[in-house]
């Protein structure tokens, strides 16, 4: 087959959460690397700008959404006519959406090697019995027509294990973080709140699956806790009115999105409520800043307080995964 020279890597939103992370990382490396890489996505936002600064070049899908609609048929055919006019060697696959729509266009262009990494099967996600069926059905169809499946916890390889047909195709890479990075004082979080309280807080996108609603609800019940929820998304304005409705606007902030690193340190407690999760890079990351850690063991979030956090290495992940290009 040759040595790969292109990659073409795909995720559905240019915002920035663990799959962006997980994209923006690696195509930094391939490129670093000597690869031909490009990173296409939909909408914009942080990723966008980081890959920009990075000097990687990027392609934007305008149809590309997270939700379901009528809009993915055409991000469908974008998507094909970006995938025929790169023709890369590998084409890595990021998200649900683009999981499926890029398999099957890249399948039908004849890429030689379509990778698709599952950051957290969209059928675990609490849906309505039909809901979940077609999302199971969809990831099917994304292992099936994806040559290799990267999961980036034991538990998503073992779902991608059961799928029919697929469990040749599936490998675990844990994602990786630079275990030795530097953390600011997280004094922004600190001097949100009274001097001495202690502040029980969270990194995360604002959406139902990351579940804040439950750290708001808990500290209805406890009028000694102090919360920080560090993230932005499309729940903000609900999480807002029930901060209001409960009177808690002294003891729980909304702080928008600010990086892990800058506020860890302003928490005396890291909290992960999530109702569902790949590999959750924040969870090492609060390690790595010796913090605390209560979090819901769903996913791969147990294999990432019980292992070494040694084993999630950045150059790990690097390594592992380019070697399967």
């Amino acid at each position: 087959m040759g040595v790969p020279n292109k990659i073409l890597y795909i995720v559905t939103k240019a915002n920035w959460g663990g799959a962006q992370r997980y994209v923006f990382d690696l195509a930094q490396a391939a490129q670093a690397g000597g690869f031909d890489v490009a990173v296409a996505f939909g909408g914009s936002g942080a990723l966008a700008t980081k890959l920009k600064a990075a000097g990687i070049r990027t392609i934007s899908v305008s149809a590309l959404g997270r939700d379901i609609g009528s809009a993915d048929f055409k991000a469908y055919f974008a998507l094909s006519r970006i995938i025929r006019a790169e023709r890369p060697d590998v084409l890595h696959l990021n998200s649900s959406k683009v999981g499926v729509l890029g398999a099957i266009a890249g399948r039908l262009a004849g890429i030689r090697t379509i990778i698709f990494t599952s950051h957290g099967w969209p059928f675990k996600e609490n849906r309505g019995r039909a809901a979940t069926a077609v999302a199971w059905l969809g990831s099917w169809v994304t292992a099936l027509f994806a040559h290799k499946i990267i999961a980036v916890s034991d538990s998503e390889l073992k779902l991608a294990q059961e799928m029919p047909l697929c469990a040749h195709k599936a490998t675990r890479i844990y994602n990786g973080i630079d275990i030795n990075m530097p953390f600011s004082t997280g004094e922004s979080i600190r001097a949100a709140f009274p001097p001495g309280v202690h502040i029980t807080g969270t990194v995360g996108e604002l959406t139902h699956n990351k579940n804040h609603i439950a750290l708001i609800e808990e500290a209805q019940q406890k009028p000694d806790m102090y919360v920080a929820i560090v993230g932005e998304g499309e729940l903000r304005e609900f999480l807002e009115n029930k901060i209001k409705e409960y009177q808690l606007e002294a003891r729980v902030k909304l702080f928008g999105f600010m990086p892990a690193q800058e506020v860890l340190k302003g928490f005396d407690t890291f909290v992960l409520p999530s109702l569902k999760e790949g590999l959750a890079y924040v969870v090492l990351e609060a390690r790595a800043a010796g913090l605390p850690v209560v979090a819901n063991r769903v996913g791969g979030v147990g294999e990432a307080l019980d292992k070494p956090l040694s084993e999630f290495t950045l150059e790990a992940m690097v390594k592992k995964t380019l070697a399967l290009y």
